[in-house]
């Protein structure tokens, strides 16, 4: 589904494209504006005398196109979002196995860890007996 609506998406931005091009290709009423800037006496070249009514059909059909295929993106936006699995992005979920056997407690009783012995530096040691001595 997500391919489908990409290329609908794709084709909307081209519709959207010549819709613009065929909006500013045309003359305005008053014979100025963008559509003499942009091109409008190239257009009756191109397309004849009756350059009018070809630019309005295609403008017509283009805008048609343009609204059906948003109302359609925005339909299948919608069913996407309704059918979309909430597990997406989650790990699954594993069952733990039953254990058959019930775990035994081992207590033992353990004699204290004897305390290290620490040796002092010399110059700590030697010290305490200098002084002691008049």
């Amino acid at each position: 589904m997500s391919i489908l609506i990409g290329i609908f998406t794709f084709v909307l931005i081209l519709v959207s494209v010549f819709l613009v091009l065929v909006v500013l290709a045309q003359k305005a009423k008053t014979d100025g504006g963008m559509g003499a800037t942009l091109g409008g006496g190239a257009t009756e070249a191109a397309f004849g005398a009756d350059t009018g009514n070809v630019l309005t059909k295609a403008t017509i059909n283009a805008a048609v196109i343009f609204f059906v295929l948003t109302f359609g993106l925005y339909l299948s936006h919608i069913y996407v979002s309704k059918h979309h699995k909430s597990t997406e992005g989650q790990l699954p979920a594993i069952a733990a196995p039953a254990a058959t056997t019930p775990a035994v407690e081992q207590t033992t009783t353990a004699a204290p860890a004897e305390a290290p012995a620490v040796t002092l530096p010399a110059a700590a040691t030697a010290a305490p007996s200098e002084a002691a001595k008049p």
